[in-house]
């Protein structure tokens, strides 16, 4: 495990970890967000729900090198995912920006920990 692995994983832990729950429980400016793309709040739960297992799977992924990848290219794909909704919902790509941010980022962190055997 290197220092880049470990910032990577808290960093993106700290974002989907909120973001998810706040999905799960169906803050009010979370539920307008599902509305604004046309999902249903018990999909955007769903989607909260996978982003706590991806941020869970992050940080256990600091002490195994395989789920921590695995739950990288998870949140990648649903960030990627998200980024399309965003764009084909007609929003300016600024909205779609941090989606792709943390995309990148989650792939970073794949490849650091793929690097780091």
């Amino acid at each position: 495990m290197t220092t880049a692995q470990t910032i990577l994983a808290v960093a993106l832990s700290l974002v989907f970890l909120p973001l998810g729950l706040a999905k799960v429980a169906a803050v009010p400016f979370m539920r307008e967000a599902a509305a604004h793309v046309g999902m249903s709040t018990g999909l955007y739960r769903i989607i909260g729900t996978l982003e706590l297992a991806g941020a869970a799977g992050l940080l256990l992924g600091l002490a195994s090198a395989p789920l921590g990848v695995a739950a990288a290219a998870g949140l990648a794909l649903l960030m990627v995912a998200a980024a399309v909704v965003h764009l084909r919902q007609g929003d300016p790509p600024v909205r779609a920006l941090p989606a792709a941010v943390l995309a990148l980022t989650a792939v970073a962190y794949a490849g650091v920990a793929i690097t780091a055997g």
